[in-house]
């Protein structure tokens, strides 16, 4: 008999439970929500708050609103997107993440407070075109420049002063990698470099653990939607210390073979995983391997 096991450290983060919450709250009473974007990159979990009356929307569709309530999921949006909804009569239920939040506030004191600079030059490790990461640069009027790993450094103005942050869901690896790679560049140069940790240590903490996770089991399937940066952070974290480990985003992807002579499973997944979602992951995989 097989033996399954969840993963209890896997499921969403704090901000993702408190955007869902507030949606619906504001579903209970009214029926229908609109989200700008999807409210958690998990698309099953997208199309079961749809189904009771949450509307993903996009930015363009944002500015032809009037007079409705739109929730701002927990990666949070840049000043632009209070200003159109200020103008066009929308009422904000704001579920940025606060951790998200005194990044953004961080980000704009040091674009708008250095006095000393007429322009500093802040950069961002993270994901371009990410929601979070758009909202970062959005606190520096769209000057912010974004990096993606060492191999991006070369964009950094190295005569000027570099103020260095981080997307909250990024590898903390990647980001000291990206710090010595700045250092090494600047080699004496009379220029100010501060880097900043801006990591969520919800994420960052979840990597030692996943790591013993994996190890401790035979074959690990790992939950999450295509689109979930911190999910392929996590699932690639699993498959380095089991190779064993595959990513699915439900259980209609599972190839029953990888089971075959091999009793000890896990399951786990992103920070935007449903624990509803791996339970029905569980349930496939106790009826078909352990005819329960």
């Amino acid at each position: 008999m097989a033996v399954i096991e969840i993963d209890n450290g896997s499921g969403f983060c704090f901000g993702v439970v408190t955007a869902i919450q507030k949606a619906e709250e504001e579903i209970d009473k009214s029926g229908h929500l609109y989200c700008l974007g999807d409210i958690v990159h998990n698309s099953n979990e997208v199309e079961r708050l749809r189904k009771i009356g949450l509307e993903t929307i996009t930015h363009d569709q944002l500015r032809q609103l009037h007079n409705v309530k739109v929730l701002l999921r927990a990666h949070g949006e840049p000043p632009e997107t209070y200003e159109v909804a200020r103008t066009n009569g929308i009422e904000i239920i704001d579920a940025t993440c606060p951790v998200v939040l005194q990044l953004q506030r961080r980000i704009s004191n040091t674009y708008h407070s250095e006095a000393h600079e007429k322009e500093p030059q802040v950069v961002i490790y993270g994901k371009k075109g990410h929601a979070e990461v758009n909202g970062l640069v959005g606190q520096t009027e769209g000057h912010a420049l974004v990096i993606e790993g060492t191999d991006e450094v070369d964009k950094i103005d190295f005569n000027r002063n570099i103020y260095l942050y981080s997307q909250t869901t990024k590898s903390l690896d990647g980001f000291k990698k990206v710090v010595r790679e700045i250092e090494s560049r600047i080699d004496g140069r009379k220029v100010e470099f501060k880097s900043y940790d801006t990591i969520c240590r919800r994420v960052a903490n979840r990597i030692p653990q996943i790591r013993e996770f994996a190890q401790n089991h035979d074959v690990i399937l790992f939950v999450c939607g295509s689109k979930s940066s911190n999910g392929r952070i996590l699932f690639e974290e699993c498959h380095k210390v089991n190779p064993l480990s595959y990513l699915i985003s439900n259980e209609s992807e599972i190839d029953l073979s990888w089971f075959c002579g091999r009793d000890h499973i896990g399951i786990c997944g992103a920070t935007s995983t449903p624990m509803w979602l791996m339970n029905q992951v569980k349930d496939f995989l106790d009826h078909a391997l352990n005819g329960e």
